[in-house]
């Protein structure tokens, strides 16, 4: 594992086969795809960012890179994609052996343009959308979590401010000498027009004839947006009183009703304002939302309460009335802001659905944030919207306007990418027939990216069959170019080039060289996110049976045993945790829906979709430690034979960190013995497990959600249900950590038994 951190380490992409097969045959034996997970704007301590623009071939416009051949008589350079033979402009006259600008130094291979003079003239924007329809105390917790974020916020960024609840409230903050709002009726649409019109913003400029209107540039006169967006420090007064007396919405609702909701129509106004005022700049809608919208477009339920809310049941039989309505609303408004480059951040905080499985699309496609809660007076919610903009410990680093671009070797085309980006639908001979995720393009738009943001880029090896032996010694690399131009925190247009090379193989003697080349944690992070995409989008599609094929005949290809043996199987160092990942998958929330309503489903995918390979780790096979008397803190096994009465357990599984005392510790606990200076030791016991889940806490976003329990008690539930069932009900045997679990479901080792027997047939 360590070779493949130190290649992250350098240009942030992990590769489950880094040594690739060379055919169309190879590949598809190997399940796995060929594949990458890559971080665009991962900070690099050592990255140079050179201050001119980057010389590209003119004929595929790839970048310069340390793989070109250069000709420093004849001053040309080859591309390594397309052969194409480019002339150096004027300006590298000077160029040679010993002189080389930075974009050629071997070291290099990821590299940043900072394009002078191309700075964004319009400040960061933030567009606050705040649900009103919640009970007070709610309604408080929301109000003080606002103004801490209010008072975070960049000196210089736009604010504005809406509110709904049956209506939508447009909040003219410009206008300071008494609150003014437009109100818009919640059950039906505003188009942009429509709403220009009647927020009177062609009073002092008449409106243009013809044209699209966008911006002081296009149409709108600057004082008239200025009522709507005001710098935060103009307006940081005004927006806190507004806030101060923000009263829950006064419409009555009847006993056998649910509130009236309009998040659709709200978040509509939100992206149509932002459209008008702000188009093409980096801005954010912040929807901060209490419950389900049950009013105007975009509802998921009806208001009567005798009607549930969807749950996945509903979803499978195709009886939810209003998700599909619901999808498709959410589509448009996803193509609407991705066409204006602005981000859909979503703060869900209710016990009830809110509708994150209908509004996926919106978030995911521009690339926004999302945290779900069961109240704004949560840590999770508030820990994590202070973070958004307060990063003492751990930078966010929100960029926007991203264009992410690919080049690669004619032998490989690009099914797609499953991660936070929009297809900017740009056609091209990189393009495989084979679609996964935002495909059939070769551009993608990235709204909203953070240093985290994780794209898994889905490769076609097209080639058909090998060419002789002598041609495939001297040019057995395929190459790869991403670049990613994007808006950097400071205001500048930055472009990152990373350029790869993986050798190829093929033919009868490459089965080695694959496995030498395999990443385990990059390819168990590669199938959940395909078998996350196929259960959304094939109808009928069995992801156990599908996880179970995939790994048979993994391990009968790669595997070593004698036929119909299972005893003499076994699999290489490279391959022997990939069973076991496998494994928790299968029992992973990404692929058991039961007990996870439709809204915490799609919560887990956005979240495994946009994250690192180490972090995706986590979320599949949570990491357990254990802390005891006897020893210093050392990883467990995830198996309840890990419980101990005299120890303390740590797992995280990302979403949550759960603390476990084991019967003996708690009882100690209860007594009070940390409390007595002869007994510091426990005291420091106790406190380890604490410390250690604070730094993970701190590293984290969104905040996960901390449990503290004790054995054989309600919340141990939060352990229990991601250890292996080595020790259930109905196992022989004495159990030494005196624990077993109430489960059906097969342990490891009879998984791995089955495995093996299938394998070797």
């Amino acid at each position: 594992m360590a070779e493949f951190m130190e290649l992250e380490g350098q240009d942030g992409v992990r590769m489950p086969w880094n040594v690739v097969p060379g055919t169309k045959q190879e590949a598809s034996n190997c399940v796995v795809p060929v594949s990458a997970i890559y971080t665009p704007i991962k900070t690099f301590p050592n990255m140079p960012v050179l201050p001119y623009a980057p010389l590209r071939c003119r004929n595929c416009r790839s970048v310069l890179n340390p793989f070109s051949i250069v000709d420093f008589a004849a001053k040309i350079w080859i591309c390594p994609f397309c052969f194409q033979r480019n002339h150096f402009p004027p300006h590298y006259a000077s160029i040679s052996d010993e002189n080389l600008p930075a974009e050629l130094f071997p070291q290099y291979t990821t590299i940043e343009y900072q394009s002078p003079g191309e700075a964004s003239s319009v400040p960061p924007v933030f567009m606050f959308v705040v649900d009103t329809n919640i009970i007070e105390e709610e309604m408080a917790f929301l109000k003080s979590a606002l103004s801490q974020a209010i008072g975070l916020l960049p000196d210089n960024s736009l604010v504005g401010l809406i509110t709904f609840g049956t209506l939508v409230h447009v909040h003219e903050l410009g206008f300071s000498t008494i609150p003014k709002t437009y109100v818009f009726k919640g059950s039906k649409d505003v188009s942009k027009d429509q709403l220009l019109e009647q927020m009177n913003f062609f009073l002092i400029k008449p409106k243009p004839p013809t044209g699209v209107i966008a911006g002081a540039r296009d149409g709108l006169s600057s004082e008239s947006i200025a009522r709507f967006l005001l710098p935060a420090s103009d307006c940081e007064f005004s927006l806190n009183s507004i806030l101060e007396e923000l009263q829950k919405d006064p419409w009555p609702i009847p006993t056998d009703q649910r509130a009236s909701r309009c998040t659709g129509t709200a978040l509509s106004v939100a992206a149509s304002l932002l459209g008008a005022c702000v188009p093409g700049s980096g801005a954010r809608i912040l929807a901060f939302v209490g419950g389900p919208s049950t009013e105007g477009p975009g509802a998921i339920v009806s208001k009567n309460l005798s009607e549930p809310i969807r749950s996945h049941k509903d979803l499978d039989k195709d009886s939810a009335p209003n998700y599909h309505k619901a999808v498709k609303f959410y589509e448009g408004l996803t193509m609407q802001l991705v066409h204006q480059g602005h981000v859909l951040d979503l703060f869900a905080c209710a016990l009830d659905q809110v509708g994150v499985a209908e509004l996926k699309v919106a978030v995911e496609r521009t690339g926004g944030l999302v945290v779900l809660a069961e109240s704004f007076g949560h840590s999770v919610f508030k820990d994590s919207l202070r973070r958004v903009f307060r990063s003492e410990d751990k930078e966010l680093g929100l960029s926007s306007n991203g264009i992410f671009e690919i080049n690669c070797s004619k032998d490989i085309k690009v099914q797609g990418i499953l991660g936070p980006c929009a297809s900017l639908e740009k056609k091209g001979p990189l393009c495989s027939d084979t679609i996964v995720g935002q495909g059939s393009t070769s551009a993608w738009k990235m709204c909203g990216l953070d240093q985290a943001t994780s794209l898994c880029l889905v490769f076609d090896i097209v080639k058909k069959e090998l060419p002789d032996a002598t041609l495939q010694s001297s040019s057995n690399q395929f190459y790869f170019q991403f670049l990613t131009y994007y808006q950097h925190s400071t205001g500048e247009m930055r472009l990152r080039v990373t350029s790869l090379s993986r050798r190829w193989v093929a033919g009868p003697g490459s089965i080695q060289d694959l496995i030498a080349g395999f990443d385990q944690e990059a390819a168990a992070v590669v199938m959940a996110r395909l078998v996350s995409f196929k259960m959304e989008i094939e109808a009928e599609f069995d992801p156990i049976r599908w996880l179970d094929k995939a790994l048979i005949h993994i391990c009968s290809r790669f595997g070593d045993y004698q036929k119909d043996s299972p005893s003499s199987f076994s699999l290489s160092p490279r391959l022997s945790i990939f069973p076991q990942f496998m494994f928790n998958l299968r029992r992973s929330q990404f692929v058991q829906v039961f007990n996870n309503s439709p809204d915490e489903t799609a919560y887990f995918r956005m979240i495994l979709n946009r994250e690192n390979v180490a972090n995706s780790v986590v979320m599949i096979q949570p990491s357990l430690i254990s802390y005891s008397f006897q020893s210093a803190p050392e990883p467990a096994l995830l198996d309840v034979a890990a419980i101990a009465a005299d120890r303390i357990l740590l797992l995280d599984s990302y979403f949550t960190i759960v603390i476990f005392h084991g019967s003996t510790i708690a009882q100690w606990r209860k007594a009070g013995y940390h409390n007595q200076p002869e007994h510091q030791a426990f005291a420091r016991l106790l406190q380890a497990p604490r410390d250690d889940a604070d730094a993970i806490i701190k590293e984290r976003f969104p905040v996960p959600r901390l449990v503290i329990c004790d054995q054989h008690g309600s919340q141990a539930r939060f352990l229990l249900a991601k250890l292996n069932p080595s020790a259930t009900y109905n196992s022989e045997g004495n159990h030494p950590g005196g624990d077993i679990i109430f489960t059906d479901d097969v342990s490891f080792e009879v998984f791995l038994d089955h495995l093996q027997r299938l394998a070797v047939q």
